[in-house]
């Protein structure tokens, strides 16, 4: 019997909170043991020798990137592609427009009201800037963001933000 491991790729502290609470109990059912790693204070060289490890235990793995300034996913993937030589463009997910969108996205117009004062039909063009202005004086920006995890809902966000439907519909089902 073989032991199935799956490692989420994600960039920095805040994809961990957000893999780390919604992502990875969804992969729990069809894997035995789950993991969140950081790439952002990694070597190039040591996610290419990771990745070569993963690939050698026959693991799996999605590698998580925001689209920042990339005018296209398949620009984005193609940096990627181009800095890890041994990554497979079928396990790269390219997040729209940045992982604040995929918190944000997963509020009930309700919830939406009391944390932002504002509906989102969607939160594609979310970025980090415009997040922030929605975090409360007295607050600090990670119990903002716990605070909406806690009320997060894994089927709106599917409505309201196209990238994480994407991912959601491709590796989760």
């Amino acid at each position: 019997m073989s032991y199935n491991i799956l490692y989420l790729f994600v960039e920095g502290t805040d994809d961990e909170r957000f893999f780390e609470s919604v992502i990875k109990l969804i992969f729990k059912k069809n894997y035995d043991y789950v993991e969140v790693r950081k790439y952002a204070e990694k070597t190039k060289k040591y996610i290419f020798n990771f990745l070569k490890t993963i690939k050698s235990m026959n693991n799996s793995y999605i590698y998580f990137s925001d689209i920042n300034n990339a005018p296209c996913i398949t620009l984005k993937k193609q940096e990627i592609l181009k800095k890890y030589k041994n990554i497979d463009k079928d396990r790269i997910i390219v997040v729209i427009k940045e992982i604040e969108s995929w918190y944000l996205a997963g509020l009930h117009d309700e919830d939406s009201k009391k944390f932002t004062k504002k509906l989102f039909k969607s939160t594609d063009t979310i970025t980090k800037e415009q997040f922030k202005k929605f975090i409360p004086k007295n607050e600090s920006r990670i119990n903002f963001m716990i605070e909406l995890l806690n009320v997060f809902s894994r089927d709106t966000a599917i409505q309201k933000n196209n990238s994480f439907s994407y991912f959601v519909k491709k590796h989760c089902n």
